[in-house]
């Protein structure tokens, strides 16, 4: 069972306890007096029948607290997903720390940049390299948003949960749109895993069907939901950082209070994808401190609801290519959002923002994890640790500590090892070629993919089922013309 790393000290808070309790009363407020809309007539008959007030005609759904604050408290504070492999079972909780990968439309070319649609090779191989890291601990919906070669976009993401499945035997994600979850959690199941349902809000203040049907699917199979927001301060949001959380949790907790009306102590965890707008170009602000400061804030809310948050923000940077931007643009939202609460983090292989994706980025990731996770695990000061004795054994000069047992065990506990970096004198860096980051990362990941295949495989069975749930969505979107009969002819030529 894949816990990941337990934080050992309390979480970090930014604000006082009046102000967190300001944002619950102002987010109770919106819930009350504004609601959202709510374009499914399935959930607004369930939500009317729990007391809210509904409009059927506009779709707009109202929450009293009393209701909001129950649906909060059931939900649990810590839950375990199963993953085919044991091994891979995941614990999600307000001490643990887990990782996972930010997604990339596209691959990019890491001689000149330029990005451009994977392959199914180049897709096969960032899944490989995400299931060979050891602090990866579970894969998004979509590493890449399917792969080139005559597939309809209506099934990329169908065809890539098949290609995550075989390729790698940890928990994944489903997306909601199209119905395409009816057939991912299909394919989850015939691979023996759970699999994370994946609603998503709209901002502002609105729920489309699809995104509500994944809930609706979550309570029919008995999963776990994982729920994003994707708001855009001073776009789809406020500009100011309370004001975007207040938005942010009213999207959130509908979604929740659903979940537990339809499975009472259902699991679920939240996801805060809230970017900052550069208003000097109108994108999102990838890597910007602000939404660091946002997700700060909306971790020490969450720990008070008392459910498990998501931290999806860490994972792109505003640059083009892996360098030193992209580094500190990662790693300083990782670390202040581990310590700040977030029970995951979605770090892994993302270069800028959710276009380009790579292997090598998600290895040099990697040191980033373990960096993090070694110092959340934070300072053994018990009586071997504090080494008295041994200070004492040893004296002054000219003592040493090179040659003690106690520097043989506990060197490898404190320090942490990475995999990509250059550690090395001048004199040895000289001989040895000069080599950097990228270099390393290069070398692993063809050791990786040269030798390293997802433990267990998938059975004969397994990928018959599997193969069976594919011709369903192919035959299922075909009749309802959402591809095209030239898209049809090019997909049956890929297919063989």
């Amino acid at each position: 069972m894949s816990r990941g790393f337990l934080r050992n000290f309390p979480a970090f808070k930014i604000l006082s306890e009046e102000k967190i309790e300001a944002i619950h009363a102002g987010t109770l407020e919106v819930l009350q007096k504004t609601g959202l809309t709510v374009y499914n007539d399935k959930a607004l008959k369930v939500f009317k029948d729990a007391g809210c007030k509904v409009d059927f005609e506009t779709k707009r759904v109202k929450f009293f607290p009393g209701l909001v604050e129950e649906c909060l408290r059931k939900a649990p504070s810590s839950f375990s997903v199963k993953a085919r492999n044991p091994e891979h079972d995941l614990v999600l909780g307000p001490d643990n720390i887990i990782f996972f990968n930010f997604p990339g439309t596209d691959t990019v070319d890491i001689n000149t940049w330029d990005p451009h649609s994977p392959t199914k090779k180049e897709h096969e191989d960032l899944v490989r390299v995400l299931d060979a890291l050891d602090n990866v601990h579970f894969l998004n919906a979509y590493p890449y948003f399917g792969y080139s070669g005559g597939i309809p976009e209506v099934m990329k993401e169908i065809e890539g949960v098949a290609l995550r499945l075989k390729n790698s035997s940890k928990i994944t994600v489903a997306i909601a749109n199209n119905d395409i979850d009816k057939f991912t959690i299909q394919m989850a199941k015939a691979a023996g895993s759970e699999i994370f349902a994946n609603p998503n809000t709209s901002s502002p203040l609105t729920y489309y069907t699809d995104q509500v049907n994944a809930c609706f699917l979550a309570a029919e199979y008995g999963l776990p939901s994982m729920i994003w927001d994707g708001a855009t301060s001073g776009g789809t949001a406020p500009a100011s950082i309370a004001g975007a959380v207040i938005l942010t949790n009213a999207e959130l907790i509908p979604f929740i209070v659903l979940l537990q009306l339809l499975d009472p102590g259902a699991r679920v965890s939240v996801a805060n994808l809230v970017l900052a707008q550069n208003m000097k170009n109108g994108s999102p602000a990838f890597g910007e401190i602000g939404t660091t400061l946002h997700n700060v804030v909306f971790n020490q809310v969450w720990q008070k609801y008392g459910i498990p948050t998501v931290c999806s923000s860490c994972g792109p940077t505003s640059s083009k290519k892996i360098d030193f931007q992209t580094g500190y643009q990662k790693m300083m939202p990782t670390v202040l959002s581990a310590i700040s609460g977030s029970s995951v983090l979605q770090l892994y292989s993302s270069i800028y923002g959710e276009i380009t994706a790579h292997p090598l980025q998600a290895i040099v990731d990697d040191d980033i994890a373990g960096m993090i996770g070694r110092f959340v695990e934070g300072v053994d000061s018990g009586e071997e640790a504090l080494a008295i004795d041994l200070i004492n054994e040893v004296g002054p000069i000219p003592g040493h500590y090179l040659g003690k047992a106690h520097t043989r065990k506990w060197w490898k506990k404190e320090q942490f090892e990475p995999i990509a970096s250059d550690r090395l004198t001048y004199p040895e860096w000289s001989k040895s070629g000069k080599k950097d980051c990228i270099d390393y990362a290069k070398e692993k990941m063809e050791k990786i993919l040269s030798t390293h295949s997802p433990k267990p495989p998938l059975t004969s069975t397994q990928e018959k089922d599997i193969e069976k749930i594919l011709n369903e969505a192919r035959k299922y979107y075909k009749d309802k013309d959402l591809i095209s009969d030239s898209e049809w002819e090019a997909y049956k030529k890929f297919l063989g």
